[in-house]
């Protein structure tokens, strides 16, 4: 037998490989799609492969505003971090309520405006959803977004660190169904295996 032979019966496709090797291998792919996204992620954030908004003017001319005996009722729509009401204003939400809620851009909320000054929120109007899972990635300046065929989506640091997510994880979005949108509600994180 030559040693041509020998060589073809160490091939990866003859599964002639020893644990560390393979072992090795998936240490070198883990690496490959991990830099893969970085560079999706980079080409995202330089706007050639970026979600959009939605466009929320014509949701916002039906909403109403009121007050009563128990405070200010404002109601408005999710822009994937605000609410934004019927005059354009817009409201903080806080991070957790989104993250809870899974809260979708295009979302109906109405918010209760205490006579205290409390702000209490409530979703009246949930968008219709897709489901979609992609890869956690981050910048350098720690901003999480998901990675879904070479589309980003950003989403809410407050649901990344719930579901203790980091970056190269799977993670199962939810976007809205009939529009496009720049923000995604985290419904769950896989982790990746470490390597042994």
């Amino acid at each position: 037998m030559s040693n041509e032979d020998d060589h073809n019966n160490d091939s990866p496709l003859n599964g002639n490989l020893d644990e560390h090797a393979v072992q090795g291998i998936q240490l070198t792919l883990g690496k490959i799609e991990d830099e893969l996204q970085k560079i999706k992620f980079e080409l995202a954030k330089s706007g050639l492969i970026k979600g959009k908004s939605a466009d929320f003017r014509s949701q916002l001319s039906e909403l109403s505003e009121d007050s009563d005996e128990g405070g200010k009722v404002i109601e408005g729509v999710f822009d994937g971090q605000q609410m934004i009401g019927p005059d354009g204003k817009k409201y903080s939400i806080p991070a957790n309520y989104v993250s809870k809620s899974k809260l979708v851009e295009g979302d109906i909320l109405k918010l209760r405006i205490t006579d205290d000054g409390g702000f209490v929120y409530k979703q009246i109007g949930p968008v219709n959803r897709d489901r979609k899972v992609g890869r956690l990635i981050k910048d350098e300046e720690d901003n999480f977004a998901v990675m879904v065929d070479n589309r980003m989506f950003k989403v809410i640091l407050a649901a990344v660190t719930y579901f203790h997510g980091d970056e190269g994880d799977e993670a199962v979005i939810l976007v809205p169904k009939d529009t496009e949108s720049e923000w995604a509600a985290i419904e769950n994180v896989i982790r990746k295996s470490s390597p042994i």
